[in-house]
């Protein structure tokens, strides 16, 4: 009998281990290969700067996008992957749970079904771009396998480069909240107005912006306003400093024309902003109402809804999850479901569908190659006028010495006659929108006589000071423009009027300021937290005589920054979400709390607490939440107590043209050109002038960069 037992024993152990060694290699042999773009062979030149940032030179457009792939795979291969594996959602089987919602996102809205229904349409040059860009990623990967995270993840194509595109576009606009709340079974996020409820949102890993944390600050100056008569241009984007949609700074030649200077995301082919010789752009995310919910009305078995009176099929599919836990990958199934209108969730509040800005849509990948090779402003309109961007405000600003504004969305062709900010009837398809308004729908504001445009995540109703704004009556409610003010937009509008004529300077000290307006929910808040009783609590009482004291500046160097920064944030949060204000007793005991644990003190240095911290790199910050100068979201260090930034300022570019059309910019971000590379002299080589609020020469020209070339080479 024993003999018996140990032969169980020794066949359950086998058993075990030969389960464990499927679930370890199981993923990889059932993912869909992988299918190279055509061969071709590409002529490119890769030299990298001072600061290690690329600058590349191909014979055709092809070539330097092929360039463009091979440069940042050198500096971050492994952000790269990432953003590969959730084009072939296969993310939670590189990063576990949370990239298997990202994989769930991507099947819910068919974002492969998308490719193979949309891809054939771009023209032959965007899909030709596509291949070579994945070509180098595929020429990376080839000669360096030991860098390779995921088994059969490459090869790449164009479609797969697509795919990310289509994927991540809605995220920038809020769809991830509400696919979040609907999971969740709460109640819904409204972009363009009020929230429905003050409840919590719950949402899916976020893949594009932080949720709630969407910022940017953009301004342009014309010449009439400036003291030298030079047209300028700041891009001044908030963007986490790590991770997926983190800017990376390039500088691209072609000899078909392209000319562009600026930086991208992981998974880019081209530059999202910056400038050529002529004209540059930047963007600010903008809320408008993209988003509609329907609720369905489904038969017993939930198998069908009810659309105009009679029953549809529910598509229904299987789809198989894969989720890295330790060494192993797990399966895990879900169903996703699709009506007429969309994409379909099941809660426990019913069946609900959505539609939003650019579903099943691609040409956002033309629009955006188009702008980088504009020449004028009737060009860049006219590629503007492709509509693929689904939103997003674009601030502009030429050699001609335009300046410009876009309230650019691709707003839904509702029909008057429904409540298109709640929850919509699912059976009436007739509230199924099949387009969106034209180009010249768009709200464009275009060189108002004070001679400056900013935004700063605000509505578009303000953006050149009084007098020279758009008119909210021009535009129909059913677009759903936001009416939100943030306190950087009150800031910059309230420095700019006050600023008179114009020069570099002028301008450098509104984008790095690090006011508050006393006015809005700054005010509300600080009377909230002075209200609070201290019921014997001294602390309390020494708080708020900080609070009192402090100056509404987060520039270090008055009393109560420190203080200030824990309690804003907060508030600002709430703001931006359109949520009532926190409870203020609850977080000024917090703040305390943690002050006196880790700083013995309620009042210690700003640049005590606010850090920038990459490797052995930590250097003192300024700024906060909401203030031009952004310091928005930060990692709490559980050791010293300290707040390592990770989402504000990042890719910061100053552009000038002068009065005969002559380009010159200044660009710095947080860390450098190779953050994820400690090994490399450009992991963290721009800190310090990043938090001195100092620049770097942008050297445009191939004249203007060989003296500072360090390393020429072709990939």
């Amino acid at each position: 009998m024993l003999r018996v037992f140990k032969r169980i024993a020794l066949g359950l152990v086998a058993l075990i281990v030969v389960v464990a060694i499927a679930l370890a290699v199981w993923e990889p042999l059932v993912a869909e290969e992988g299918k190279a773009p055509p061969v071709r062979s590409y002529d490119v030149e890769i030299v990298r700067d001072d600061f290690g940032v690329p600058h590349i030179f191909g014979k055709t457009d092809p070539d330097v996008a092929y360039g463009v792939a091979f440069a940042h795979a050198e500096d971050d291969f492994a952000t790269l992957q990432e953003v590969a594996a959730m084009t072939r959602m296969r993310s939670g089987a590189m990063t576990g749970a949370d990239g298997a919602k990202v994989d769930f996102a991507a099947h819910l809205l068919d974002i492969r079904g998308t490719v193979d229904r949309k891809y054939a349409q771009l023209p032959a040059d965007i899909r030709a771009l596509l291949d070579a860009y994945a070509a180098g990623l595929n020429h990376y990967a080839d000669k360096h396998p030991d860098e390779v995270r995921l088994t059969g993840l490459f090869p790449l194509n164009g479609q797969d480069i697509a795919a990310g595109f289509a994927l991540r576009s809605p995220f920038f606009f809020g769809l991830d909240s509400v696919l979040g709340a609907l999971v969740e079974g709460n109640d819904l996020p409204i972009e363009g107005g009020p929230q429905l409820t003050g409840k919590e949102v719950a949402r899916v890993t976020p893949i594009g912006p932080e949720p709630d944390m969407n910022g940017s600050n953009a301004f342009a100056v014309a010449p009439a306003r400036s003291t030298d008569n030079v047209t300028r241009l700041i891009s001044n984007s908030h963007q986490p400093w790590r991770g997926g949609v983190a800017w990376y700074e390039l500088v691209v030649h072609s000899e078909e024309g392209w000319d562009f200077a600026g930086a991208t995301f992981p998974g880019s082919p081209y530059p999202f902003l910056g400038h050529n010789k002529t004209l540059g752009w930047t963007n600010t995310v903008n809320r408008p109402d993209l988003i509609d919910v329907y609720k369905l009305e489904l038969n017993d078995d939930k198998t069908q809804y009810k659309l105009d009176g009679k029953w549809r099929d529910l598509e229904a599919r299987q789809v198989w999850l894969k989720v890295k836990v330790g060494p192993f990958t797990l399966p895990y199934p879900q169903t996703v479901y699709r009506s007429a209108h969309g994409p379909v969730i099941l809660n426990a509040k019913g069946a609900f569908a959505i539609r939003y800005a650019g579903i099943d849509d691609l040409k956002m990948l033309e629009q955006y190659f188009r702008i980088n090779k504009a020449r004028n402003f009737d060009e860049w309109k006219a590629a503007m006028a492709i509509q693929g961007v689904p939103a997003t405000n674009f601030i502009y600003a030429d050699a001609a010495g335009n300046i410009a504004m876009a309230y650019n969305a691709l707003f839904p062709a509702r029909k008057p006659g429904a409540d298109w900010r709640g929850v919509l009837p699912g059976n009436r398809s007739e509230l199924i929108w099949h387009g969106h308004l034209p180009w010249g729908k768009v709200p464009l504001l275009v060189n108002p006589a004070s001679g400056y445009i900013m935004n700063a995540n605000n509505t578009p109703y303000v953006a050149a000071g009084p007098g020279d704004e758009l008119e909210p009556e021009a535009f129909s409610p059913l677009m759903g423009i936001e009416s939100d003010m943030t306190n950087r937009a009150r800031q910059a509008i309230k420095l700019f009027e006050a600023a008179g004529q114009i020069d570099a300077a002028t301008l450098e000290r509104i984008k790095y300021d690090v006011g508050y307006d006393k006015s809005d929910y700054a005010t509300g808040w600080i009377a909230a937290l002075l209200a609070v009783e201290p019921e014997g609590d001294e602390r309390i009482t020494q708080a708020q005589a900080l609070l009192r004291a402090w100056d509404w500046q987060m520039d270090g160097k008055g009393k109560g920054d420190a203080l200030a920064l824990m309690l804003m944030r907060p508030a600002m949060r709430q703001s931006y979400r359109r949520l009532p204000l926190p409870d203020a007793r609850e977080e000024l005991t917090a703040a305390i709390e943690h002050l006196t644990k880790h700083f013995q003190s309620l009042d210690p240095r700003l640049g005590t607490v606010l850090r920038l911290r990459q490797g052995t790199i930590d250097l003192p910050m300024d700024g906060g939440s909401d203030t031009l100068r952004a310091a928005t979201l930060w990692d709490v260090d559980e050791k010293d107590g300290r707040f390592a930034v990770r989402h504000g300022d990042s890719f910061i570019q100053f552009v000038e043209w002068t009065a005969d059309g002559a380009v010159s910019s200044r660009s710095i971000q947080p860390f450098g050109a190779a953050t994820t590379r400690p090994d490399s002299p450009h992991y963290a080589d721009q800190a310090k002038l990043f938090v001195e609020h100092k620049t770097k020469p942008v050297y445009f020209t191939r004249q203007q960069l060989m003296p500072h070339a360090k390393r020429r080479y072709r990939p």
